[in-house]
């Protein structure tokens, strides 16, 4: 008997072999990397794909991979302070700080304010793509509770500061510290893991190695975040050290 199958059946057939590959690619990654340090993320593999696209050649995206006892405990307050305060507690989610994003994006539409928690951050970062779109945010939402199952809160800590970009091409905590203070990420005083911290919203317009007066009061907004949740007392406490 020979089976006919129409365009939307066939469509349909390639997108379902399509979503099982990403959910084993996907899965397999959480798993993996629950124990392995990351090589890359999506992130800078579209940094990269981009630098070839426009001739750039020398560019290579990479990061420097430190485990946590390697990184100043000042570094990890600091984008939990300016970040996602709840972090400890929360299994991947704001709730509140969603519903307080929702309602300041209807009543400004031409500032749109987001509330992605660092888990969410470190989702995307790794297994996806810059841009809004409720596609995104619903793969999103599926690897952060994924990763939020399986890894322990230091883990996640521990690969965002990894992957995260602190500068134009600059990815990782490691890369940051020796690019713009000359030392290990171990050695970060508060006030450059707050510095550091300050340019996470968008690190290629803020800059660590020149920063506005924005950036600096941004910095001085964290430090005094990261004295009032306890300064190291608050890492050692949540056991993110």
């Amino acid at each position: 008997m020979i089976r006919k199958f129409t365009a939307g059946a066939w469509v349909k057939r390639i997108l379902l072999r399509i979503v099982i590959v990403l959910a084993v690619f996907w899965g397999g990654g959480i798993a993996l990397f629950s124990i392995m340090p990351v090589p890359f993320s999506a992130v800078m593999v579209e940094r990269q794909i981009s630098a070839w696209l426009s001739g750039d050649f020398g560019y290579v995206a990479h990061s420097d991979w430190v485990s946590m006892d390697q990184i100043s405990p000042f570094m990890g307050l600091a984008v939990i302070a300016a970040e996602d305060q709840k972090f400890p507690d929360h299994w991947g989610f704001d709730v509140a700080a969603i519903q307080k994003a929702l309602a300041h994006n209807e009543r400004h539409e031409d500032r749109v304010r987001g509330a992605s928690t660092l888990s969410q951050q470190t989702a995307k970062n790794l297994f996806l793509w810059d841009g809004r779109s409720w596609l995104r945010k619903g793969l999103e939402a599926g690897l952060t509770l994924g990763m939020e199952t399986v890894w322990s809160k230091k883990r996640i800590l521990t690969v965002y500061l990894n992957i995260a970009e602190f500068g134009d091409g600059v990815f990782g905590v490691e890369a940051a510290a020796q690019r713009y203070f000359h030392k290990p990420a171990s050695r970060l005083t508060m006030s450059e893991a707050a510095l550091l911290a300050a340019v996470l919203p968008n690190p290629v317009r803020f800059k660590a190695s020149a920063p506005s007066g924005y950036v600096r009061g941004r910095q001085v907004w964290i430090m005094r975040q990261m004295r009032q949740l306890g300064g190291e007392e608050f890492m050692t406490g949540n056991k993110l050290y």
